[in-house]
């Protein structure tokens, strides 16, 4: 059974299957429920931050999918649970979420950049109306449950069309998102043995108040690089772009690159070390003191001729597998012959009586 962690349909209040429309209908009606200028219990804020959470995964068709199959650990990189998830499902692969968006934004994109508390209600001291029921801010209009199509309850439909996208089909609410802004992020060898935490500054431009101009600001985005994680793996913060009037900002996505390592080159969760060895070692035997990524050394030695392309493995002395970090890949050490560059004639004579021709 695959552990869900977090209950997304839950907090939005809805059962697992349900609509893109449903899914829209309980997220305007939670949100507004539990909007801290409205609602003043203590929790409002991180419910209102788990609600725009819930519905930033459940809008999305990837995400839903990865989350339906795999629950919050999948999504969020922890990799499929035992047995992959049932039905023979794929896991995940480099697929890595993180909420990282305000749910203010994602609110004020939902109403289309208006505040529907002074829409609707009308404000009183630069708040909402204090006497609004929260549990259905629509009913007194004849729009409880989300009843918002066609002329919204009694307002005639050309009122209702302008009214900050609230109509699942208003042209307002699906403005275009822009494509992702995407970064590398290269990461050492000994990071991805140990997993880490990178900062990382973006500058972006954020509406101001009056909804029409912006600024341009600095934020800090923490990126959690976890234990194996492969090349290319991708971490996305949704939609922490550039604000504009028009525009639903851009995901912003850092792609996992491999750093060049100064004795190691990385093949998937193996590293590979080359030791160099002298001809007469390549055919007498030899032992090689190898360097690991933490700083040991562990002998390799033998008693065979080393043929070109001979490696010599040692067990969990890799790097961290992604979908198990508890375990390790192997080092390999490679073996690179270093030929003399002039023999003797009497050491070229003794070769050619001891060796064989062919």
């Amino acid at each position: 059974m695959v552990k869900m962690g977090k209950d997304y349909y839950d907090i939005l209040g809805i059962k697992k299957g349900a609509s893109e429309d449903d899914i829209k209908k309980a997220y305007r009606k939670q949100a507004l429920r539990f909007h801290p200028d409205k609602n003043k219990s203590p929790n409002a804020e991180d419910k209102f931050k788990e609600i725009a959470e819930a519905y930033d995964v459940l809008s999305d068709p990837d995400k839903k999918d990865i989350y339906d199959r795999f629950g919050e650990e999948g999504l969020k990189g922890g990799g499929a649970p035992a047995g992959g998830g049932g039905g023979g499902c794929a896991g995940p692969g480099n697929f890595s979420y993180s909420f990282q968006g305000d749910p203010h934004v994602i609110f004020s994109d939902f109403f289309g950049g208006r505040n529907p508390f002074d829409q609707f209600f009308g404000a009183r001291n630069g708040g909402p109306d204090e006497d609004m029921d929260t549990e259905d801010p629509f009913a007194r209009f004849g729009m409880g449950g989300g009843g918002m199509g066609g002329g919204m309850g009694g307002f005639p439909r050309s009122f209702s069309s302008g009214m900050g996208g609230m109509g699942p089909h208003s042209s307002i609410v699906k403005k275009p998102q822009d494509p992702p802004v995407v970064h590398d992020l290269w990461v050492a060898m000994e990071d991805v043995l140990s997993g880490c935490t990178k900062k990382m500054k973006i500058s972006r431009k954020m509406l101001n108040p009056d909804g029409r101009t912006v600024r341009t600001e600095g934020k800090i985005l923490e990126v959690q690089i976890k234990k194996g994680w492969k090349e290319g793996t991708k971490i996305t913060f949704p939609k922490e772009g550039d604000q504009t009037p028009t525009n639903i900002p851009a995901d912003v996505v850092f792609v996992v690159k491999d750093k060049a390592h100064r004795v190691f080159k990385r093949e998937g969760s193996d590293i590979v070390y080359t030791a160099k060895i002298s001809l007469r070692d390549a055919l007498c035997g030899c032992t090689v003191n190898a360097p690991t990524l933490d700083g040991r050394t562990v002998t390799v030695s033998t008693t065979d001729i080393v043929q070109p392309g001979m490696k010599r493995r040692v067990s969990g002395e890799g790097l961290p597998y992604p979908k198990r970090p508890d375990r390790r890949g192997d080092l390999l050490v490679e073996y690179e012959v270093k030929f003399p560059e002039r023999l003797s004639q009497s050491v070229r004579d003794t070769i050619a009586q001891v060796l064989p021709r062919s």
